[in-house]
């Protein structure tokens, strides 16, 4: 329902950017990656890159929050990666968890990561912040849906005069969460 509703913003509030999204992954190819990175991945998360796989890496608008939408293949990517990095180069608890997968990309290396375990919380499915160089990792939303609620309510009331494409999504209610690994 949300994405529904997501797609039919972005096409008509944002066009050109809605051109830049990638198509649907397939649900073989979700399987693949699922083997490969040996992980089953949650209906909400598959019904995101169903709708669509990410942005063109060739675009640079922000989708939310300052950040890119990355592809599937992409984020399971970064996660491997960072999770090898765990006990070597981060060897804070929690500076990066093998239970995160980023789906927006800042630039920077920051990320909103999907959590499959509910990290502080114990809320699998919810979204957090993870900052490359500074200890706070921030949940941000319960889950997938109430984001893209929050999405959505954005894009409702906001004007088109008032439109920003680096808005922040900060209006879910009891969020963020804050948490700070020092």
């Amino acid at each position: 329902m949300e994405l529904n509703i997501l797609d039919q913003q972005l096409a008509a509030l944002r066009p050109d950017f809605y051109k830049n999204l990638l198509p649907p992954i397939q649900d073989s190819e979700i399987r693949e990656l699922e083997q490969k990175y040996k992980l089953v991945l949650p209906d909400d998360l598959k019904a995101l890159y169903s709708w669509k796989n990410g942005q063109s890496s060739a675009s640079y608008e922000s989708f939310v929050n300052n950040s890119m939408f990355l592809p599937l293949a992409e984020g399971l990517e970064i996660a491997a990666e960072l999770t090898s990095m765990i006990g070597l180069d981060f060897e804070i608890e929690n500076w990066w968890n093998e239970n995160w997968i980023p789906l927006f990309l800042n630039g920077g290396g920051d990320y909103i990561c999907y959590d499959l375990q509910g990290t502080f919380t114990g809320d699998a499915g919810q979204l957090m912040e993870f900052w490359h160089a500074d200890a706070d990792r921030n949940v941000i939303s319960a889950s997938l849906e109430e984001f893209l609620k929050a999405i959505n309510r954005y894009y409702e009331q906001t004007p088109i005069t008032g439109y920003d494409e680096y808005f922040e999504i900060g209006a879910i209610e009891n969020y963020p969460k804050m948490f700070d690994l020092k």
